[in-house]
């Protein structure tokens, strides 16, 4: 009897295209992308955004309403030679004519006149001399931008590095609360619906906690840039263009500090959220990533005209952030400050990236009580 065999046929299993997962790289960004359409997505994100953005067009306009009050009344300033040609131009100044620069110094010192305007070398013709800050009423009316200087140079007034001081502290404190708490609630979430479950059979879990710390990082840091253009712009628009000069530097590097610091906030605020399979447990577990975030902001409150605390808090990575911009607007901090503590805030960041999602990385699947950090280390 024949025993020939048929050919075998292909079964479905063999016919079905071949699945395979998503790179490292793609999954972030997955991630990411779901993270970010979920914070645009938010009543309560959008609301928030809209009262930092109107908090801050608010005190450029208050501050604009406030130098123009105070320039209503014509200032005296001393003029010597052909610079009377450059104040005659300019509304809202009254020249005071010297003889000299001397003579025009003279005037200065004594309070006679808010400052002088004397000829010089430069391309403009004219410099501007006062007594211990930039008169900003004078360099406002005036039709150019000459140089300044100083007579007697003084510190930023008390209540203006105030503002500052507390316009930083309470922007980093209110981006880092509040994305930060975002991050956690959802990793609970994901955790306590056992969607992480899900999610974890396709995408490593070290592409997990980056999308969600690099998504959330992107919207912090979109806002941080949208409240640095609207204080830039509302500033040139009133005229505070003086105050604008001095600040922009700070901002620019408080923006560079604030990526890097909420990066290391963020993976904080993941891992120890992790430990936790409720929501009710997110605030205990967290505190301290709060109290971190918090310490910078009442800080720079209290200690905003102490150097010492100061510098130390520039250089403290939790506290870089809000620290090196202040110094940098008072004129305290070296050009390699800045430089130096960024490095020192960027190898933090990296190995609190590594210390975090070894917590993440072990905690994830673990459901019931909370994880203590002993058995999140070791896995």
């Amino acid at each position: 009897m024949s025993t020939a065999t048929e050919p075998r046929r292909d079964t479905p299993a063999r016919t079905r295209a071949t699945h395979t997962a998503p790179s490292f790289w793609a999954s972030v960004w997955l991630v990411s992308s779901r993270e970010i359409a979920s914070r645009l997505r938010s009543k309560a994100f959008l609301i928030s955004t809209g009262i930092l953005l109107l908090i801050a067009v608010g005190s450029v306009i208050a501050g604009g309403i406030l130098s123009a009050n105070t320039s209503t009344n014509t200032t005296q300033v001393a003029v010597v030679g052909t610079a009377s040609a450059v104040v005659g131009e300019s509304s809202g100044l009254t020249a005071v004519p010297a003889d000299d620069v001397a003579a025009a110094e003279a005037l200065v010192r004594d309070g006679t006149v808010s400052a002088a305007v004397v000829p010089d070398d430069s391309l403009l013709g004219v410099s501007v001399i006062a007594l211990d800050s930039p008169p900003a009423d004078v360099m406002n009316a005036l039709s150019v931008s000459p140089a300044v200087e100083l007579l007697d140079p003084a510190a930023q007034g008390g209540f203006l590095v105030y503002l500052v001081a507390l316009g930083f502290g309470l922007v980093f404190f209110m981006s880092a609360l509040t994305f930060g708490s975002t991050i956690a609630q959802s990793v609970v979430e994901e955790k306590q619906t056992r969607v992480v479950e899900i999610l974890m059979t396709t995408i490593p879990v070290r592409a997990l906690l980056a999308g969600k710390v690099v998504g959330n990082s992107i919207m912090a840091f979109g806002q941080i840039v949208a409240i640095a253009l609207l204080v830039g712009i509302g500033m040139a628009i009133t005229g505070q263009r003086v105050l604008l000069a001095d600040l922009g530097p700070a901002i620019g590097w408080f923006a560079v500090f604030f990526a890097f610091g909420f990066v290391m906030i963020a993976a904080l605020f993941a891992a120890t959220a992790s430990m936790v399979s409720r929501q009710e447990d997110v605030g205990t577990t967290t505190a301290p990533v709060t109290y971190l975030v918090m310490l910078p902001y009442i800080l720079v409150i209290i200690f905003n005209d102490n150097p010492l605390v100061m510098a130390i808090m520039s250089y403290v990575p939790f506290s870089a952030p809000v620290g090196m911009p202040v110094r940098i607007f008072l004129g305290t901090a070296e050009w390699w400050e800045p430089i130096l503590s960024l490095v020192i805030l960027a190898l933090t960041t990296a190995g609190v990236i590594l210390f975090g999602s070894r917590i993440y990385r072990n905690s994830l699947l673990r459901m019931g009580g909370r994880v203590t950090y002993k058995q999140a280390l070791r896995g």
